[in-house]
């Protein structure tokens, strides 16, 4: 199926309202119906957002990509406290004009039944949840524990409509969002839905990255140049994995199955992994992203800042481009220059191939000289890979210089 850039939200606007028109409270009126509504609401937006945190290639491609899926999940999260941290407001102020006293029992712990704390516990865990998302300093490990915690919230929320009294078709639709979370957590985070493979092959290109191998144990997954894949490691003769799966853009796929992708030490778990060896197990999801499924026909100046030269090495080592390109890679220093040797063999055979490398000498990359002037980049597709802060001063430079936004292309790896 083609992707659409409707079909994620035309689903999730049906995920959402389809279950709403179910619950509509046809006998309240007023700050209670409201209250209902708010509950049901919230409840809908935590069901789509779990739908777009789900790591299944062909839902990824259905829906746009999985950047965007983890953008829409965010953004649907964060409406999803905000209706049900109304909902009880609302109750309560359905009673505060007649019962004051009332009112305040509705909202204070100290006074509330099973259904009230069960109800309070499911918010005060879809708080601590998103007060992690939003906070980019916290450890990836620390993240990861809080972060579980919006899971929590999932069967809590069930159960505190069980305990309202509520047994009927009604609860169809949290019964159907915990099945989207034990999918997603039994598939991708336990890795049920991976494939097995083994780390045949280490090298070492630069300082701080190594490039694996990756044999497939039986099946391998269906990819292409451009794409990446999410890998956990495990246990080798002597070396014991992180067992977290991590995104890493392929460098090349060979006609048997086996894989190559190119790490950086940029954390924890990718520092351990430089002193992986042969042997080691791993798990593989995927493979996600369109990045270089742009128009082939076209110019194209491609920038890789480090190890974002990842997938532009892995398009010229599958084939010659059918269109003339530009490669201009940025590295810190010499020793952070993987794979030159090779990139400058690979501009050698292709004549339709310009390599240009440009050594940053440990500050930020004059991008204002790097890239080509305005009467150049004319017609041009603009392919980017690096670190964030790289990627959007190039944004910014090029769109400053004419190159419309649709002729810029880049993914981000930000899946937290």
């Amino acid at each position: 199926m083609k992707p659409s850039r409707w079909t994620l939200p035309v689903v999730v606007v049906g995920l959402i309202a389809v279950p709403l028109w179910w619950a509509w409270p046809g006998f309240a009126v007023g700050w209670r119906g409201a209250g209902i509504v708010l509950g049901w609401l919230g409840y809908g937006f935590i069901f789509a957002s779990l739908v777009c945190m789900m790591r299944e290639p062909r839902l990824a491609r259905w829906f746009g990509g999985l950047e965007r899926m983890y953008a829409w999940h965010h953004v649907l999260g964060v409406w999803a406290y905000v209706f049900l941290l109304a909902h009880p407001l609302a109750l309560a102020a359905d009673w505060l004009p007649d019962a004051p006293d009332y009112a305040w029992s509705v909202l204070s712990p100290a006074r509330q039944d099973l259904a009230g704390w069960l109800g309070w516990a499911a918010l005060l865990c879809l708080m601590a949840g998103l007060g992690s998302a939003l906070s980019a300093r916290l450890s990836y490990s620390a993240w990861r524990w809080l972060h579980g915690l919006l899971a929590l919230s999932v069967p809590l929320g069930l159960a505190h409509l069980v305990a309202l009294g509520i047994t009927d078709w009604l609860l169809w639709m949290p019964v159907l969002a915990l099945g989207v979370l034990l999918w997603r957590v039994l598939r991708s985070d336990v890795g049920l839905g991976a494939l097995p493979h083994v780390v045949s092959a280490v090298s070492r290109p630069a300082r701080d990255i190594v490039e694996l191998t990756l044999k497939p144990m039986a099946r391998g997954v269906r990819a292409r140049p451009g794409q990446f894949i999410l890998v956990a490691f495990f246990e080798g003769p002597r070396f014991r994995g992180c067992h977290e799966y991590h995104p890493f853009t392929l460098t090349h796929i060979a006609p048997d199955g086996s894989l190559k992708i190119g790490i950086k030490a940029l954390g924890d778990c990718t520092r351990h992994i430089q002193s992986i060896e042969p042997g080691v197990a791993a798990r593989v999801q995927g493979a996600f992203g369109d990045f270089g499924a742009v128009e082939a026909d076209k110019p194209a100046v491609w920038l890789a800042g480090g190890i974002g030269i990842a997938p532009f090495l892995a398009l010229l080592r599958a084939s010659p481009p059918a269109r003339p390109v530009t490669l201009i890679y940025l590295y810190q220093s010499p020793a952070d220059a993987a794979f030159v040797a090779e990139l400058e063999a690979l501009a050698r055979q292709h004549a339709g191939v310009s390599l240009q490398t440009v050594v940053a000498d440990g500050g930020p990359p004059d991008l204002d000289a790097i890239l080509p002037a305005s009467e150049v980049l004319v017609g041009r597709e603009c392919l980017l890979c690096g670190p964030p802060a790289l990627v959007s001063a190039a944004v910014h430079v090029l769109q400053s210089r004419g190159v419309p936004a649709g002729c810029i292309h880049y993914e981000r790896f930000d899946f937290r």
